[in-house]
């Protein structure tokens, strides 16, 4: 007999055989428990990079439209909506829109207000600077360094009041300007004259100038996405058809925004896009007098196109007609709701046991 022959040799062929089907079923548990413990990982470290990010900063997703979660918060005492508003990265259209029956002015402490933290992305190309003035909010896409996971940077802004809009189009970032000077234009000039207030011809840098401490000008003569001396009015159609931003926030992409950006200013007032097989819908008050017809419905139901590869998905298209009617701003999924199973009436043999057990 040889000494060196194993155990398994003296099993026969069907024996070896069995204790090698168990170590493959052993090998491929440790694999796939490693593989799970790499996912939960890598999720948990991509969580917690996100946790770290500020408000605003979201990874961009590989596959999908939507970013962000709404929450909710308790008020302090003596806080108004404008300030929650203002520390949750949100404007006063959405703050307002999100709690119809929370007062703006003293919501009270201990009073739950929604923070509206969850969009979907524009519908065009995810680069530079996207300004949805509908929306009342900016996008902005910064190039990723090698290894740096790519992501999105959203802001409230003010824009141009009725009469003064906000011009639509592609155009870019040209000079980027700490504590500027204030130019009024001569129309204004002319209006404050009129009501017998002249305006100085140009307003130095400090407190009074509403430009703020950061502007860039953009490649439109005479506009600019610039800083305020008047915070509550982000959110709102309260400009001379300038982007106005949060102090902080211009302050914090000012150095990061290169000259030659482009920026896309859009007017897109309902999105839709999907996340995994479910899709979505966030619609926005038009800034225009319109209705909601045929054509917003079909434009709505393009952006949610998908390869003949994927999965198919049924609409729920009686809630996309009610929310293009009545825009909440929220971002709601277009399923149609579940259908409950009918109950099943009881089958003899049920009433027999029950029969007996009494």
């Amino acid at each position: 007999m040889n000494y060196h022959t194993t155990v398994v040799g003296y099993l026969g062929p069907w024996a070896r055989r069995a204790w090698l089907a168990l170590g493959v079923s052993l090998l491929l548990l440790v694999l796939g428990s490693a593989v799970g413990w790499a996912e939960e990982e890598g999720a948990r470290n991509a969580a917690e990079t996100a946790e770290a990010w500020p408000k605003g900063h979201y990874p961009l997703p590989e596959r999908g439209d939507v970013i962000g979660e709404d929450y909710v918060i308790e008020a302090q005492a003596e806080q108004t909506l404008l300030d929650i508003a203002r520390e949750h990265n949100v404007g006063y259209e959405e703050i307002r829109l999100a709690n119809p029956e929370v007062s703006v002015w003293l919501p009270g402490e201990g009073t739950e207000v929604v923070i509206p933290g969850r969009f979907i992305l524009p519908p065009v190309a995810r680069e530079g600077i996207v300004i949805n003035i509908a929306e009342l909010r900016l996008y902005y896409y910064p190039p990723a360094r090698a290894g740096e996971t790519p992501r999105v940077e959203t802001y409230p802004i003010g824009i141009g009041r009725e009469g003064y809009d906000t011009p639509l189009g592609k155009t870019k970032t040209t000079m980027r300007l700490k504590d500027p000077a204030w130019y009024p234009p001569r129309s204004m000039r002319q209006e404050a004259a009129e009501r017998g207030e002249p305006a100085p011809a140009v307003v130095p840098p400090g407190p009074d100038n509403p430009l703020g401490r950061h502007a860039i000008l953009l490649d439109i003569p005479g506009y600019l996405i610039h800083g305020t001396n008047q915070p509550d009015g982000i959110g709102m159609r309260a400009s001379r058809g300038c982007i106005r931003m949060f102090p902080e926030d211009i302050e914090s992409i000012f150095d990061r925004v290169p000259v030659g950006t482009q920026v896309h200013i859009i007017n897109q007032p309902f999105k839709a896009g999907w996340e995994g097989d479910t899709p979505y819908v966030q619609v926005y008050e038009s800034l225009e007098a319109q209705e909601y017809g045929m054509a917003a419905l079909m434009e709505t139901l393009a952006m949610l196109e998908r390869g003949e590869e994927e999965l198919a998905v049924a609409l729920n298209y009686e809630l996309l007609r009610e929310l293009l009617e009545n825009p909440t701003g929220k971002v709601v999924p277009l399923t149609l709701p579940e259908t409950p199973e009918p109950e099943q009436a009881p089958s003899e043999r049920s009433l027999l046991w029950e029969e007996l057990e009494v």
